[in-house]
């Protein structure tokens, strides 16, 4: 807990109360919290859930320490806004009493799901009437966001509308000093659902080898034996998806600690109710379990989990060694939610299908984090986060419906100070991933009662999100605001980090590419505003890319690119003899299909083929990216390449003050190519002198705060250069929102809702 805030009187002066507590406070065992603390300070009346929080009738007693305790001692998982107090007349009340929810607006806050508590695991391994029961929770853990279809959150407005209780179960959910009072999905073998079949089979098939198919909590995971290089070949190829790395899960910190270094940072990251993945450094020493190499093929990070339902810690206790798991869906489709679809689409992918009869109100894929320059930082918000709202500094604007971009989407619903990002939902490239988003998103208006006064979107004419954008505006007959990509970066995360309508920074917006107001690509930028307007302060010199989309997905194009503007023309044919060079160079002389960028993740690309460690096509986005930065962390640091910061001879013309040559480093890179220099290193120097020249690009703008943003701030030791350059206590980063393209939607909402409160769409380059 726990921003709070308290108004109103009443004492315990024989006074009666009327107390409305705010936040995150169902689901989370508050009622019987409440009925406790009151019984313990003599107070009466009563307390109930409705549509805007808690609402407490309290009369008689010790009024004032309740109402002390309310907040000093409230349940670990709560997490309380506000605590409202008014006179009101007393009622006579006799005992203190829990009552039936009220329906209305929802304006309350819904409850991420849970990891399994240490109470309901010690439970399902124990002998009693749950003992191995896969579907056991109390108030402390188990679904919430994935099976509630309406507000307020009781069992009727569940997927578990369709279990009745049983007299044991209903004894332990109306005791108010049992922990599982109201607890909505509470069940048992006896009332509660069921698997489709024994886990016994599936340990079996996957211990043989096999993969299956299991229905968690948000969703289908594809499970296999994570030490065994044929079954991870085989998911690999059955999934179409070649080489982007596999999480694991593991029944203990333990087991995970023979493979991977897990700090005491990670492990309570790891153990934490939402129960992340988490990417930990794999140990190279002598006594380190090697992990197969085609979990994560190049890298030196691998993402971990330990298990989130009973369910998971059944089949992991049988099992008992590292299990692949990883989305339930072949590669760019939806994640999987019911049983009937798992038989179809991942019939061809599972040898067998472990199905239960709870249906699953919203799919919620694993969210990431990672520790980086000294916190953890999500890279994937979702299940155990959302629909966690964030609290933002107060831009006084009508309510916003924010819609990202088309990858990694997650959108946004703006209220007040309270921003509520959907969950990650994948890439809108696919006809269903699309058809899954729109879904997603009347499914989040609904539920949060959500009447959008505004739409913002991005600024790309042919983005999927904005197209559909526009067409919700049309419909709805509100204003559409349309944001340039890289100032909704910045802009996420001034919000994050709760900076006010007036403040300015320089922004350090890194990533792959996004278009300005004016349509031109940009993706290594150095911004100058806030959230009204911005104008581009440096920009990465542009290059072509050659073949347009394909420089994305061929990262030697973008070797020999980025070699020729640099004067480089005759090293460049000798690296790349391989490739069709003078084809390509004749379009790009034409200016056909080869439109100049700034983008930084192309620089990526480039250097990781130079090095020679991008494969000639890559398998997934960030992959020569996230190779170079693993090979870096092993190179030796203080040998930045160089880079040159000049001023633009026509700033309108090349789109920024100053620009970030360079080619300085590219007559480096071949020096330390000519001289045997180890690749390490070479990864290394790139990474430190790419941040030493942005950083001082930042500097040179007399701001005196910065900031971070864009998807290559992922890379953690980029990152951690970038905040020793800048200096740590005038950077902003981002934490709780992701760094890359899931944190747009955040930006967007706060970008459209400064210019209504200022009356219209600001001008700036590229705001």
């Amino acid at each position: 807990m726990r921003a709070e805030r308290t108004r109103g009187g009443g004492e315990g002066d024989g006074a009666a109360l009327a107390i409305r507590v705010r936040g995150q406070v169902q689901g989370v065992g508050f009622r019987p919290f409440v009925w406790r603390i009151a019984r313990h300070h003599g107070v009466r009346g009563h307390v109930a859930n409705d549509a805007e929080g808690v609402l407490i009738h309290a009369e008689g007693g010790a009024l004032a320490a309740f109402l002390a305790a309310l907040s000093a001692e409230s349940p670990p998982i709560a997490e309380i806004t506000a605590i409202e107090t008014r006179r009101v007349p007393p009622v006579g009340a006799e005992t203190f009493r829990i009552i039936e929810s009220a329906g209305g607006a929802a304006e309350t806050r819904i409850t991420p799901d849970l990891a399994t508590c240490p109470e309901c695991v010690e439970e399902v391994f124990s002998e009693g009437r749950r003992k191995g029961y896969p579907f056991t929770n109390c108030t402390n853990c188990g679904p919430r966001f994935s099976i509630i279809r309406d507000v307020p959150y009781d069992r009727s407005s569940t997927t578990m509308a369709g279990f009745a209780m049983c007299a044991a179960c209903r004894e332990e959910y109306e005791n108010p000093a049992d922990r599982r009072f109201h607890a909505q999905p509470i069940a048992c073998p006896d009332c509660g659902p069921r698997l489709s079949r024994s886990l016994d089979e599936v340990a079996e098939i996957v211990g043989k080898g096999g993969v299956a198919a299991i229905k968690g909590i948000g969703g289908f995971h594809l499970v296999c034996d994570a030490t065994s290089a044929a079954a991870i070949a085989r998911l690999r190829r059955r999934k179409r998806r070649p080489s982007k790395p596999l999480a694991l899960m593991a029944p203990d910190i333990a087991t995970i600690g023979r493979h991977c270094r897990v700090s005491a940072d990670a492990a309570a990251l790891l153990g934490d109710p939402s129960a992340p993945i988490v990417l930990l450094p794999l140990r190279s020493d002598g006594d380190a379990a090697p992990l197969p190499g085609n979990i994560a093929p190049g890298l030196d990070h691998v993402g971990w989990m330990l298990p989130m339902t009973p369910l998971h810690h059944l089949l992991a206790a049988r099992l008992r060694r590292p299990l692949v798991m990883t989305s339930g869906n072949v590669s760019g489709r939806p994640q999987v939610i019911d049983g009937a679809a798992a038989k179809g689409e991942l019939g061809e992918v599972a040898d067998i299908v472990l199905d239960h009869d709870r249906p699953i109100a919203r799919r919620l894929d694993d969210s990431v984090t990672v520790l980086a320059a000294g916190r953890p930082r999500i890279l994937r918000r979702a299940r155990g986060h959302v629909p966690r709202p964030l609290t933002i500094p107060d831009l006084d604007a009508p309510a916003v419906l924010a819609l990202g971009g088309d990858l990694k989407a997650v959108f946004c619903l703006l209220s007040g100070r309270e921003a509520v990002l959907s969950p990650h939902l994948g890439d809108l490239d696919e006809p269903a991933g699309f058809a899954a988003w729109q879904e997603a998103i009347e499914d989040h208006l609904s539920l949060f009662d959500h009447e959008p006064r505004v739409v913002a979107v991005d600024c790309h004419p042919a983005c999927r999100s904005a197209l559909h954008g526009r067409r919700l505006a049309q419909k709805r007959g509100i204003p559409l605001v349309e944001v340039a990509h890289h100032h909704a970066h910045m802009a996420s995360v001034m919000a994050e980090n709760g900076l006010s309508p007036e403040a300015e920074v320089a922004a350090v917006v890194l990533d792959g590419i996004g278009l300005d107001a004016e349509g031109t690509i940009r993706g290594g930028e150095v911004l100058v505003g806030g959230y009204a307007a911005v104008r581009y302060a440096a920009r990465l010199v542009p290059a072509p890319l050659p073949g347009g989309d394909a420089a994305a997905r061929e990262p030697w194009r973008n070797l020999l690119a980025r070699l020729d503007r640099a004067g480089l023309a005759a090293p460049a044919s000798r690296l790349l003899a391989a490739h069709p060079l003078e084809a390509l160079r004749r379009a790009v002389a034409a200016g056909v299909n080869a439109p100049p960028s700034s983008s930084a993740g192309r620089l990526f690309d480039a250097v990781a083929a130079g090095i020679g460690i991008a494969p000639p096509r890559i398998g997934y986005e960030g992959e020569a990216a996230m190779r170079l930065e693993a090979l870096a962390r092993r190179g030796r640091p203080g040998r930045p390449w160089p880079f040159e910061l000049r001023p633009a001879t026509d700033p309108h013309l090349e789109g920024a003050e100053r620009i970030v040559d360079d080619a300085p480093m590219w007559e480096a890179f071949l020096s330390d190519l000519a001289a045997g220099a180890d690749p390490a290193d070479m990864a290394r120097s790139f990474h430190e002198g790419l941040a030493r020249a942005f950083a001082a690009a930042a500097r040179a703008t007399g701001c005196d705060l910065f900031a971070l943003s864009g998807g290559v701030m992922a890379n953690a030791l980029l990152l951690e250069c970038l905040i020793e350059a800048l200096g740590p206590e005038r950077t902003l980063t981002h934490s709780a929102v992701p760094a890359g393209d899931g944190g747009l939607a955040l930006g967007q909402a706060a970008v459209a809702a400064c210019r209504l409160r200022h009356g219209g769409r600001h001008g700036g380059r590229g705001g």
